[in-house]
Order: C-alpha cells, then sequence, then structure tokens
C-alpha cells in the first residue's frame, strides 16, 4: 500500500475530524492503525485541538505554527579535575548510587585492602587461583566459577572456571571472599 495524495488527503481530513487511528485505518483499508500513526506523525498533525468530534470550519484546522524553543545557555567549561572525569549517564542511576566508568587501559580505583578480606579465605583463593581452569567469557557455563582475575583490558584476563558451589555463582573459595557476613566486615573495620 503506497500514500497517495487521495489517501493522505483523506487521512488528514478525518484525523481533523478527531477519527481514532483504528477507524482511519479501517476507512482506507489496508493499512495498520500504527502505519496511520506513523503517518500522521510524519506529517505533524499528531497534536489535536480538543478532544476529538467534527470541527466548525467543516473538519479541516489550519496547523498550527510550532512555537520556538528557547536556546539552553552554554555550559562553562570544565575544570581540570572534571576534564580528567569520564562522563556519566545521569539518567541511569540516583547520582548516590552512580559509579564512574573506567576506559579499558585506565588503572582501577582502590581495592579493598587485604586487611578487609578474612586472610584464611584469601588463602584458599590464592591455592585455587594456581588450579583454575583459566576461561575465557565465552566458555563459562551455568556450572563454572565466574570470578574474574586480572585486567579486562589486558590480554592476561581470565575466569576461574572451578566447579561452582550450589547455588551460588562462584567456586567455594570465591564465595568465601565474595560473600562475607556482615558480622565479620564490621568487626575488621574497627
Amino acid at each position: 500500500m503506497s500514500w497517495s495524495d487521495e489517501r493522505v488527503e483523506k487521512l488528514k481530513k478525518m484525523w481533523g475530524e478527531g477519527q481514532s487511528a483504528s477507524q482511519i485505518a479501517k476507512e482506507l483499508g489496508g493499512v495498520t492503525r500504527n502505519a496511520v500513526i506513523g503517518k500522521v506523525h510524519r506529517l505533524g498533525l499528531s497534536n489535536r485541538n480538543g478532544g476529538g468530534g467534527t470541527s466548525s470550519d467543516g473538519g479541516t484546522k489550519a496547523k498550527a505554527k510550532p512555537v520556538p524553543k528557547a536556546k539552553a545557555a552554554p555550559k562553562p567549561a570544565p575544570t581540570a579535575s572534571e576534564a580528567k572525569q569520564p562522563a556519566q549517564d545521569v539518567s541511569a542511576a540516583p547520582v548516590s548510587r552512580m559509579k564512574p566508568i573506567i576506559p579499558a587501559g585506565q588503572p582501577l580505583p582502590p581495592q579493598p585492602s587485604l586487611n578487609e578480606i578474612d586472610p584464611e579465605a584469601l588463602a584458599k583463593v590464592n591455592e585455587v587461583e594456581k588450579k583454575a581452569k583459566k576461561l575465557s567469557l565465552m566458555e563459562l557455563t551455568e556450572r563454572t566459577c565466574k570470578w574474574p582475575v586480572g585486567d579486562p583490558a589486558t590480554d592476561d584476563f581470565w575466569f576461574c572456571g572451578l566447579p561452582v558451589q550450589s547455588g551460588k555463582p562462584y567456586c567455594e573459595a570465591h564465595v568465601g571472599v565474595a560473600f562475607q557476613p556482615m558480622s565479620s566486615r564490621r568487626d575488621r573495620r574497627r
């Protein structure tokens, strides 16, 4: 189906009369409601005055001129510290929960110090990582440990790959590091 001039005029007339997109599609035949809505938007007819019905001027309404938008004030130049920080999508999360996105090759932010991790769990992790299968992302399954090791921006990045603990995404050693009881973490901070 193509939009001939005659069909477009009929669409404009019916839209101006307040008919729904479904009614227009049924009347025109060979088009869907969505096709009518798309054409209405492309023609710039999407705003209607009033709630439908026949207009007083015989069904045709003059197209109102769009009001020009006010220009936004120019943004001030970023400070030296702001220029070094990567841009963030502020619409994605509340400000209190946003974390900066670190481009590949940049140094990682400070990680938890070794005294914040249970020494026994850390010893297990060191032993387990010697026996790890060193899988790539594409080799992971629901049965393999998904603990990342190394910097993802480098070639020597891998995942543990050992059998997972039941109901967890990691092996027993990595579960010991990742899922620590709240009280033990609280006690170490003091």
